[in-house]
């Protein structure tokens, strides 16, 4: 995967991050009625949230100090 399909995927990663975010914050402001629906948008939430790390770690230059 080159350096821009990285910066890409990356971009893709946080629109679907936020987006998860916000369909969390709308099933738990209806009433949260469907606590497991909740509970599998947070597991991939976290999911989303590991991949954006590994991403944003490969692509920081490492700094020798």
């Amino acid at each position: 995967m080159t350096e821009e399909e990285m910066r890409k995927r990356l971009g893709a990663l946080r629109i679907e991050h936020r987006d998860l975010d916000a369909a969390i914050a709308a099933l738990s402001a209806a009433g949260g009625q469907d606590q497991l629906q909740i509970a599998r948008l947070k597991k991939r939430k976290l999911k989303l949230k590991d991949q954006i790390a590994i991403i944003e770690d490969f692509l920081t230059p490492d700094i020798i100090a």
